[in-house]
């Protein structure tokens, strides 16, 4: 027998935020990391890499730079970026993220699109008040999938992953597109029309292709049975049996035909049980869920708790399967982030089942917690901008100095304007909400979600130079070029894909392996830390003379060596 329903909300306190605020909240959270930066190092340089390897006519098929191949056998991702640099009259850089941004307006569409068919499900209505003057069911849907979203943009995990050009972020796209697919299809009844069981259908196909050809077919294999699991337990319970008869084929068509990709991925994933024999892995672990998943994760425990009656219930059940898998799968590949990144939109229509369960104080407590964070996140990001601009404070400008030297700020108005702007904003909303008005479910995460936006914002406008100069491959790869004779090439040993692409594309150097065709052209050679004695044992070292070191950043880390023929 199910426990009475935990959630008690009226009909005012269902209202729904208005439209603007949501777009406005996603175009400042979205934009921001797609525009003005350069390619950062490891996977967003990398991934960015192979699109430059298949732009300059490298093969489609076969993932690789500089005829060694990717690290990540991820088809699809590459594809979208190099077709967008082809079809797109923008820079290299520019046009490989449009996809990229389509993307995460996917993620986040599907959440607020999958959390509102969820709480259309009859198990997951509020109480009926005794006198009336309840939520409607649309109304309180609505309410949910603004919460579901406002929550999805406050996870702190989210923010930097979903702005890169890598697989992952591709792999949060779908995964977020076959969690709403499979909602969809839960919403059924044998009432809906064909249809609607098409659309939700077609969208699971989207999603377990466009999941497998990201690099993930494993873990596809995993959610999409888990989705048709579902689907049949709805079937014989009364629901759409010929969406899951559907699907059922469907998954096995699927499995056929993805079989030789999972048996070629299985070398690249391997599980890493190493990891977890000692303590320090374990304590590795809780510290990136505890701030990756934040606060989702608060919120999802405490839905669990309130709604613990009703976890069979496909809006309790379904979101919790899938973050029980990828937490499966994340623990299985070592504590990795990218593989844990999927699970913050079902995670996140978790969350918001716990909205109309809090208490008003706890709410409080929640905004309290996020004003002070916040605004004082958002003051540190000032005063050291403050500090690089006019030298006061003197220790923030120190510190500037000693990590980033060479680093010379510049006032640019086009990103100091939305800087301003984003922050009077701020203290807008914070005034808003400290004020007296009627109680909305939304409320409790409203400060969430706009505090992440503001500093994300920030970190992306009055930090950008400095972020693009110490994280990126171009003051580097711009002292190399500095070296090469004009319309030359270079060779490079150790060298991943990362800095290949950083002489590429910040150099504009042709660059080649040593084992290459036309190698013998190249009057320079740019060996990798490290891989000097490596080097020696395969080339005749004679026929070069080292030219200079070239230090990433500071003198005391990692020097490139740059060498040239005899």
């Amino acid at each position: 027998m199910l426990r009475p329903t935990p959630a008690l909300v009226t009909e005012h306190a269902a209202r729904r935020l208005p439209r603007w605020v949501p777009w406005l909240l996603v175009a400042a959270y979205v934009l921001p990391g797609f525009l003005g930066r350069d390619p950062w190092r490891t996977d967003d340089l990398a991934a960015f890499a192979v699109m430059i390897d298949m732009h300059q006519g490298g093969p489609w098929w076969t993932p690789q730079v500089l005829g060694e191949p990717a690290d990540s056998l991820a088809w699809l991702p590459y594809w979208l970026g190099v077709l967008a640099m082809r079809a797109l009259p923008l820079p290299a850089e520019l046009a490989a993220r449009v996809p990229y941004a389509a993307l995460l307006g996917l993620t986040l569409a599907s959440t607020w699109y999958a959390a509102y068919c969820l709480a259309r499900q009859p198990a997951a209505q509020p109480l009926r008040l005794a006198f009336g003057g309840e939520a409607r069911p649309a109304d309180y849907a609505r309410a949910l999938g603004d919460g579901a979203l406002l929550a999805l943009v406050a996870t702190l995990g989210l923010a930097m992953l979903s702005h890169e050009t890598s697989p992952a972020a591709a792999q949060l796209g779908f995964a977020s597109v076959l969690f709403y697919a499979t909602v969809l299809g839960l919403h059924s009844t044998p009432k809906t029309t064909s249809r609607s069981r098409g659309r939700a259908l077609a969208l699971w196909w989207v999603g377990v292709w466009g999941l497998a050809l990201s690099g993930a077919p494993v873990l596809m294999l995993a959610l999409s049975g888990a989705a048709l699991l579902w689907w049949l337990r709805a079937g014989r319970s009364g629901g759409s049996l010929s969406l899951a008869a559907c699907g059922s084929i469907s998954a096995a068509v699927t499995a056929l035909a993805l079989a030789t990709m999972a048996q070629q991925t299985a070398a690249l994933w391997t599980p890493r049980w190493e990891v977890w024999s000692t303590l320090a892995g374990w304590q590795s672990l809780g510290r990136l869920l505890a701030w990756f998943l934040w606060p989702a994760a608060a919120f999802a425990l405490w839905t669990l708790w309130r709604w613990r009656g009703r976890w069979r219930e496909p809006h309790i059940g379904w979101p919790a399967t899938m973050v029980a898998l990828v937490l499966g799968a994340t623990v299985l590949e070592g504590g990795d982030d990218r593989t844990l990144l999927l699970a913050l939109p079902p995670l996140a229509c978790l969350a918001t089942f716990a909205l109309p369960t809090l208490r008003r104080g706890v709410s409080a407590l929640i905004d309290w917690f996020a004003i002070l964070f916040y605004t004082g996140a958002a003051v540190v990001i000032w005063t050291i901008w403050l500090a690089m601009q006019t030298g006061v404070p003197p220790k923030p400008a120190a510190n500037v100095a000693r990590l980033v030297p060479g680093f010379e700020p510049t006032l640019d108005w086009a990103l100091l304007l939305p800087a301003v702007a984003a922050t009077g904003a701020w203290f807008a909303l914070v005034a808003w909400r400290l004020a007296r008005h009627a109680p909305a479910l939304w409320k409790g995460l409203v400060l969430s979600a706009s505090g992440l936006t503001l500093n994300w914002l920030l970190l992306m406008t009055l930090w950008l130079p400095l972020l693009n100069y110490g994280l990126g491959q171009a003051p580097v790869s711009r002292r190399i070029a500095a070296l090469a004779p004009v319309g030359s090439c270079v060779l490079v040993h150790g060298l991943d894909a990362a800095r290949i692409a950083g002489l590429q594309h910040h150099g504009g150097l042709q660059v080649r392996r040593i084992r290459q065709t036309g190698a013998g052209d190249c009057r320079l050679l740019v060996v990798a830390p490290g891989y000097l004695p490596e080097l020696a044992r395969s080339v005749d070292l004679s026929a070069w003379q080292l030219r200079t070191e070239v230090p990433r950043l500071r003198d005391n880390r990692e020097k490139w060596l740059v060498f040239e023929r005899r």
